[in-house]
């Protein structure tokens, strides 16, 4: 399991988003990037994390700020989530979880005693250039956003 670290520059991806789009991260440096890793749209906690972030959306946009959510639903998923729940942010389709593998957050997960692969609930934020300057690793879906704001304003002078 790859572990990035404060300090290293983030692995570059494309990935089709909830409109079946090809993003790619290097279109988005000259931002600050939050990316952050979840387990299953329209799931209660990646719910909460998601309307979490949507609340907060205008602290963001005025830090200039770009969010990506990435999970393994397919795009046809993503794209009923992000309009039932309103989100003003991406959504990016991991289903074949590479990009999860290459940072980190595909993991051995357990649950009622059986073990299982699965997307770990990580989230990295980038400055500018693409180095990672947060790492936040078993986010819990509440205090999420607030944390990533601490950490972004703490870079943004």
């Amino acid at each position: 399991m790859t572990t990035l670290q404060i300090g290293s520059f983030a692995p570059n991806f494309s990935l089709y988003d909830q409109d079946e789009k090809l993003v790619n991260l290097k279109d988005s440096l000259g931002k600050f990037m939050v990316i952050y890793f979840y387990p299953k749209a329209l799931t209660p906690g990646c719910t909460t994390q998601a309307c979490d972030i949507r609340d907060n959306w205008q602290q963001l946009l005025d830090l200039g700020v770009i969010v990506y959510g990435i999970s393994p639903d397919k795009p046809k998923l993503l794209n009923k989530f992000k309009v039932q729940e309103n989100l003003p942010f991406t959504l990016l389709s991991d289903f074949e979880h590479q990009v999860a593998e290459r940072y980190g957050t595909w993991q051995e997960k357990s649950m009622y005693g059986r073990k299982y692969m699965g997307m770990a609930r990580d989230t990295y934020i980038l400055d500018r250039l693409g180095m990672i300057i947060g790492v936040l690793h078993k986010v819990k879906p509440a205090d999420h956003i607030k944390d990533v704001l601490a950490i972004i304003s703490k870079h943004s002078s």
